[in-house]
């Protein structure tokens, strides 16, 4: 789910809006509660005053109590509507719009159902399979049951590259990937403040929206532009980060710009196979890059050339298929093996483990990692003997073959 489609009343300390919107409706529901006892005091009376007209007054008392009493359906409804909660809907909204659709009897009775129900605040932002003609109460009930809620969810796994968020994107909303490429032109326009493309280490950033579409389950909403879509995950990059203090703890912890964190991140989620290596991946970066653990500063990773690749439409290759030309590729802007410092870009889009470990990566001097099984173990090494032994792991492993293992 997406934290920023709560409803309102939901939650009563967001502002003064917030708790206007539920004063509105527990005023609603209070002179409610307050007119039961007057309607019961005029039936009673009604009763009284008709009792003496004799039995041909039952349908004037029908009228009367129709009109006194909340209208309300008895039994559980039948066929299917299908309805819509939107973000700021009030109980009253609610109600209002299951009226319409001919799901509840009145709207007064959806409201105070729901003020006899607690969990009726529970009800979020969505579509829902509802029936016509049901009792208020049962109407709570079956929106609040998850399997009535109809989700139109795409989950974007962390790691993805944008390229390839575009034909999921696309796979799922029948929006044409061109149609999400042309919007990704403008980051900012999208929602990505500029401030986040400022480096500290000299190098130009591109503005790319690589590393700012936060992996995650959503929920596109109907009839949603590849613009909108793109920018909801924005605004969910920021939240996250913004939970973090991911920007302000970049610049005094790492003393380094929170973009050069966020490539950290996104190598880091690109190289590791399991969450536990995502901190020790950082520090390795760190130390190549920042520490001068190395000669060149080089970062020397193969998922910089795998990614310049995905780009090009090509298939990544594994570390044995890249061949030297490609290695040692000058016109490659994200050639790490002979250019010093990070990519000019993210890798991927990094979730919120590898965001965490790019600002808290533990000590340690290590100055490289490798794969040694195929379970995706990552070993660390500090020198040539750690190389070494890395490298038998892996050839004992069937990680590694060819002339690397003779």
């Amino acid at each position: 789910m997406i934290d920023d489609l709560d409803l309102g009343f939901d939650e009563p300390d967001k502002g003064e809006k917030g708790r206007h919107r539920r004063g509105a409706v527990r005023r609603r529901q209070g002179r409610s509660g307050g007119s039961r006892g007057k309607t019961i005091f005029a039936l009673l009376m009604a009763i009284v005053l008709l009792g003496g007209i004799g039995g041909g007054a039952y349908v004037g008392f029908d009228r009367i109590r129709n009109y006194l009493v909340t209208p309300d359906y008895d039994g559980p409804g039948t066929g299917e509507a299908l309805v819509e909660v939107k973000t700021g809907d009030t109980l009253t909204d609610i109600g209002v719009t299951l009226f319409e659709a001919g799901v509840v009897k009145s709207t007064k009775a959806f409201v105070e159902a729901a003020d006899a129900n607690a969990r009726s605040k529970n009800i979020q932002v969505g579509r829902y399979k509802v029936r016509k003609e049901m009792k208020a109460a049962d109407a709570i009930t079956l929106m609040l049951d998850p399997k009535s809620r109809v989700v139109n969810g795409v989950t974007i796994p962390e790691g993805t590259i944008t390229l390839n968020v575009y034909q999921i994107l696309a796979k799922q909303t029948k929006i044409p990937v061109k149609e999400f490429q042309e919007a990704a032109k403008d980051p900012v326009k999208l929602g990505v403040p500029d401030f986040w493309y400022k480096r500290q280490d000299g190098k130009k950033a591109p503005k790319s929206l690589e590393g700012f579409l936060y992996p995650s389950t959503y929920e596109i909403p109907p009839k949603a532009t590849a613009e909108q879509i793109l920018s909801l995950m924005v605004k969910q990059f920021l939240t996250v980060t913004d939970q973090l203090d991911f920007v302000d703890r970049a610049q005094k912890e790492r003393k380094i710009s929170p973009y050069e964190a966020l490539i950290t991140a996104s190598i880091a989620e690109a190289e590791s196979v399991n969450a536990v290596d995502l901190p020790k991946v950082s520090r390795v970066i760190y130390n190549r890059v920042y520490a001068g653990k190395i000669g060149c500063n080089c970062l020397g990773i193969d998922s910089g050339i795998n990614y310049h690749l995905r780009l090009q439409g090509k298939d990544p290759k594994d570390s044995d298929d890249l061949l030297q030309s490609e290695i040692n590729d000058l016109k490659n802007p994200y050639n790490t093996h002979n250019v010093a410092g990070l990519p000019p870009t993210p890798i991927s889009n990094p979730g919120e483990p590898a965001l965490k470990g790019a600002l808290d990566p533990p000590a340690g001097d290590w100055i490289f990692f490798m794969t040694v099984d195929k379970k995706g173990t990552m070993g660390y090494g500090s020198n040539d003997a750690d190389f070494r032994r890395l490298t038998r792991q892996m050839c004992d492993n069937k990680v590694l073959t060819g002339e690397n293992c003779s």
